[in-house]
């Protein structure tokens, strides 16, 4: 198959003189540079586009929110189909002591399904994006749980062996499936487990500790309490877990102090060789040991802990 030749016109050949040879030749040349100065002002529309967006999602950024949660919304609650900030807002509001007690709830944080836009108002199924303003109605979101927080200082993170979000980094923290619940990292090869640990009331001030907003106490028999719970024991001279009343700390020191008072204070002669039986709280052992008033010292782990079964 023979070659095409290609032959260049020339604007003479075409019929152009020296002057609309320049005119073409200028026009040849803008439209060469037409294509470039579109793409730029192509670009440039986008990044303004995506400027506006941004600034969309920022709106209002730790401006809106309750005690409990910075965030851009508020949630209806499907259980009584009203509007509050929050779940701690709504079940606060619904437990409330001027409640009739048959009215009293929580929200089932799992079974929200409508928010409303702080912005602009405008209700719509659970997203993290208004569908109207776009704006971003928080920084931290969870679908499953429905929670939003703009605060994300708190390292936000979902535990799915706990099923709920919790707070402090997920690297700090391991979730033990016996105990049934989130433990600090520190905690992982020592603690005592206890089969769904947290899923009961605080024994002090009864407050469901699972879902508490307040930092929780790992007692060394595997219980757990509030931490200020447990300070207030202590201010009051109680070491003793309340539910199964094994020392809640160190206490070799008080039990040199029980030593020294014991050996201080002998006993009338007619106790002097009387005998009774403990149960010691800390170790769980039996034993016979001599009678003092003061206190009976368990012969196996060296506690005070101890209690008079038998006379």
């Amino acid at each position: 198959m023979g070659e095409v030749a290609i032959n260049q016109t020339s604007p003479q050949q075409l019929g152009f003189s020296g002057a609309q040879d320049k005119t073409f030749k200028e026009n040849e040349a803008e439209t060469a540079y037409s294509y470039p100065s579109n793409g730029e002002c192509m670009h440039l529309k986008e990044a303004k586009d995506n400027t506006k967006a941004a600034e969309s999602l920022e709106k209002g950024y730790m401006q809106y929110g309750c005690p409990h949660y910075r965030r851009r919304c508020h949630i209806r609650a499907p259980c009584c189909n009203e509007i509050f900030d929050c779940r701690h807002c709504h079940n606060d509001a619904k437990n409330n002591l001027s409640v009739d007690q048959k009215l009293r709830h929580d929200i089932p944080r799992h079974q929200v399904r409508q928010v409303i836009c702080s912005l602009c108002g405008t209700e719509q199924e659970v997203q993290q994006v208004c569908i109207n303003c776009g704006v971003c109605m928080g920084k931290y979101f969870c679908g499953t749980c429905k929670l939003f927080d703009d605060d994300v200082s708190k390292k936000q993170y979902h535990c799915s062996g706990c099923g709920i979000c919790r707070v402090g980094g997920r690297e700090n923290f391991f979730h033990c499936h016996k105990c049934g619940c989130c433990y600090t990292s520190l905690l992982k090869n020592s603690h005592p487990c206890v089969e769904r640990a947290m899923h009961h009331d605080c024994p002090v001030c009864c407050e469901f500790l699972f879902e508490s907003t307040v930092d929780v106490a790992i007692l060394p028999c595997g219980h757990t309490m509030h931490r200020h719970c447990l300070a207030e024991m202590k201010k009051h001279r109680q070491y003793a877990c309340p539910l199964c009343s094994k020392s809640v700390c160190d206490m070799s020191k008080l039990w040199e102090l029980y030593d020294m008072q014991i050996a201080a204070t002998p006993m009338p002669q007619a106790y002097e060789n009387k005998l009774v039986w403990i149960l010691c709280n800390d170790c769980g052992k039996t034993s016979q040991v001599q009678y003092h008033v003061l206190a009976r010292k368990c012969p196996d782990c060296r506690s005070y802990n101890t209690r008079q079964t038998r006379g």
